[in-house]
């Protein structure tokens, strides 16, 4: 490997046809960069996709009601319930492997009627009832100002935290925002905040028209006595909330008279359970990714393999001439396989960078047009470089291995008569 007269052999017997050279590495290095570019293009689709659940703890599940499916204990089939606060109390009581449970309530829509108002300007948007810790739920960046407090639910302060298009819509541009009033279905609340979800992707515009208000300000302002309509929780670190969500719903079946084999009264959205499937279908597209890949990879490497084979009948007199002058098999051998290392490598190395600059290029594009959706931040590891790595070594042993075997099997008597 250290010979500096094989390097300097191996060198002139590449130059010597320089465009079969080049077409025989080209398929070797369009192979490799097919190969890192779909992993890198999976990788993009991943992150843009799992984006799409937001920054919303991916431990968590939302929980509401539903009309029940069967009769239970004198009480009809299609009947309506509501969960009240002492559920929320009751879930942490008695599942101690949950960290946050927030009652929820929402108020109008932002493609609904208007319900907000603030002197001449007017808006329609989303207002939740929420707690302190869904902002430990689903992290938000407060601009300016603060979230809700939990002096805020103990007092009801009549306070709000409003998204970016509510400011947009009800203050005009460089207007201070925080400590002004805006009137929600005719009742006043002074701006403690402005905030802006991190990372949105998807429903960014419906998140932008959010406010937020403390839940018991909510019920009491709008009428909602103790009722909650619906529940974002969230399991402890390390604790799925798959694998503890049957018992919140066998706790919810009891409380509320539901048949235990019920399954269509309480609805969910189980969120660490949908981020499995997603990861799940992306691990498989990796999957095919190395497949076509190394398919097409494998088509380089028998192209290689097969220039090498007739490298071998072009120098025949040649490997006669040194068998007759002392060359044991394994040399002759080892000359061959290290040619075709060496030019399986070059190849390979040069296609890893192109495939490199690509994806630069690629989230240089990103950046410069701003976010698209489903498709972020395009990238590989430096363990699938490694691997490519590792898969040209071999590729190339393996090209080189017929060729090698065939040279060595000439007798150099036969090898000498050949012109």
């Amino acid at each position: 490997m250290f010979n500096k007269d094989r390097w300097t052999e191996i060198l002139e017997a590449l130059n010597a046809n320089k465009v079969r050279t080049f077409l025989t590495a080209f398929g070797v290095f369009w192979g490799i960069t097919i190969l890192v570019l779909l992993l890198a293009l999976t990788n993009g689709l991943r992150n843009g996709v799992t984006a799409d659940f937001g920054d919303f703890a991916t431990n968590s599940m939302f929980m509401w009601t539903q009309g029940t499916s069967k009769a239970y204990k004198g009480l009809p089939k299609s009947r309506r319930f509501n969960y009240k606060f002492d559920d929320v109390a009751a879930i942490k009581a008695d599942i101690p492997e949950i960290k946050y449970v927030s009652p929820r309530n929402q108020l109008g829509g932002y493609n609904g009627a208007n319900n907000v108002v603030r002197e001449t300007k007017t808006g329609a948007f989303q207002i939740y009832g929420d707690y302190p810790e869904f902002i430990k739920q689903k992290p938000m960046d407060i601009i300016e100002g603060r979230f809700i407090s939990y002096s805020d639910i103990d007092s009801r302060r009549k306070i709000c935290v409003i998204g970016p298009d509510v400011v947009k819509g009800l203050y005009d541009k460089n207007e201070d925002v925080i400590g002004t009033y805006i009137k929600i279905n005719g009742v006043n609340f002074m701006v403690a905040g402005t905030f802006k979800i991190t990372n949105s992707q998807g429903d960014s515009e419906e998140e932008a028209n959010t406010i937020f208000i403390p839940f018991t300000t909510f019920n009491q302002a709008f009428n909602f006595g103790d009722t909650v309509g619906w529940m974002a929780i969230t399991a402890n670190d390390r604790i799925s909330i798959t694998d503890v969500k049957d018992r919140i719903f066998a706790l919810m079946r009891n409380r509320h008279t539901i048949h235990p084999e019920d399954e269509r009264a309480i609805g969910h959205f189980d969120l660490s359970e949908q981020f499995g499937r997603v990861n799940g279908l992306f691990d498989i597209l990796s999957i095919v990714g190395y497949f076509v890949g190394a398919l097409v990879l494998m088509s380089g490497i028998i192209g290689i393999s097969n220039i090498m084979l007739i490298v071998v009948k072009e120098r025949t007199k040649e490997i006669g001439v040194r068998r007759a002058l002392g060359a044991t098999p394994w040399t002759i051998k080892g000359q061959i396989l290290q040619e075709s290392l060496i030019l399986t490598i070059l190849s390979g190395m040069v296609g890893i960078s192109f495939a490199a600059l690509s994806i630069w290029g690629m989230n240089a594009i990103l950046d410069s047009v701003g976010p698209v959706e489903n498709f972020a931040n395009p990238s590989v590891s430096m363990s699938v470089v490694f691997t490519a790595l590792i898969i040209l070594v071999v590729s190339g042993l393996l090209a080189g291995l017929i060729p090698a075997n065939s040279a060595t099997k000439m007798k150099p008597v036969d090898a000498l008569r050949i012109d």
